[in-house]
């Protein structure tokens, strides 16, 4: 099992910890526009709660000046949804005016664990904030995502140990015609990810992201009825990179996608943490590598489990 980390960046700007109140005063903080900025209470027993930290915040910085934020843990978020943490947020919309980026979630596991994160409906940020470019969410439990409209997001991510499908198919129905990068951590059903091969079939359409140039499809437990889709999707020929890793992918949606519709046009192909056997291995480097595809096969610790007398795979991250 893999455990999702701290972002390092967001908007191409290295994250910065918005120093606590016992290090306010002691901490220099840097230019406003340069960095993207971790706000983030504790999730057990902090001081302050998230909006009490944003409120130092805005009175710290140059707010007009952010460009990325990125929200970490918030009281009790193994509990409580981030209802607070919007509401605050879209307060501040009018001061916020460069904002470009923002993630919602922030956790490690020794904060929450991500099918522990309480999520919500998170789309009145993308109405609150026409101008996002960058939009990211981490946890999938309650998460809302009714299908929005938002002309100016190139870059979305929904990172889940299982992503409800009601949410999925409202990405699915989203018009987004800026949209660059779409990368969706599927899960398993085990943590609320009960989406079905339908519920994509928007996404491989591609009708509605016109723009899209990379397409992730992640972290699934019905990663082998995936790739057997993306073998004849339309969104595919457009694609320069495609990321179907860190799933139960097998010998058998493997061989649908070497067998479907030609893939080296792409620039690279991720694959990581699968349950492959060798020699498929090697036909995709037979195949994709003489065209300058880079491919990412490592199997990682996709372990089997044999137990009563059947084998157990699992996705990289769930709980």
């Amino acid at each position: 099992m893999s455990h999702p980390r701290h972002l390092k960046e967001s908007y191409g700007l290295p994250v910065f910890d918005f120093p606590g109140p016992d290090d306010a005063g002691s901490v220099s903080l840097p230019d406003a526009a340069a960095v993207a900025w971790r706000l983030r209470s504790d999730c057990y027993d902090g001081e302050e709660s998230w909006p009490e930290v944003f409120a130092r915040f805005l009175a710290a910085v140059d707010v007009p000046r952010v460009r990325a934020i990125v929200v970490g843990a918030w009281r009790q978020a193994y509990d409580t949804g981030p209802e607070e943490v919007v509401a605050a947020l879209l307060e501040a919309r009018d001061r916020l005016t460069s904002l470009r980026a923002l993630f919602l979630g922030d956790m490690e596991s020794e904060e929450c664990e991500i099918s522990w994160i309480r999520q919500g409906d998170v789309t009145p940020l993308l109405d609150g904030f026409p101008e996002l470019e960058e939009f990211g969410v981490r946890g999938g439990s309650g998460l809302v995502f009714p299908p929005v409209a938002h002309r100016r997001l190139r870059a979305l991510a929904v990172e889940s140990g299982g992503m409800p499908a009601a949410a999925v198919r409202g990405v699915a129905a989203s018009e987004l015609p800026a949209l660059e990068r779409l990368d969706l951590w599927l899960g398993t059903a085990e943590y609320g990810g009960d989406c079905e091969i339908g519920d994509v079939a928007r996404i491989l359409d591609g009708d509605l992201l016109p723009g899209l140039r990379h397409l992730g499809l992640r972290n699934s437990d019905i990663q082998d009825e995936i790739a057997a889709a993306v073998a004849s999707a339309p969104v595919v020929a457009r694609l320069e990179s495609l990321d179907l890793s860190m799933g139960v992918l097998t010998d058998d949606g493997a061989t649908a996608l070497l067998g479907g519709q030609p893939l080296t046009h792409l620039t690279s192909l991720d694959l990581h943490f699968n349950y492959l056997s060798e020699p498929l291995r090697e036909r995709f480097r037979e195949v994709l590598e003489p065209a300058g595809v880079a491919l990412d096969l490592d199997p990682g610790h996709a372990d089997e489990d044999e137990w009563d007398g059947r084998v157990w795979r699992f996705v990289a991250v769930g709980e």
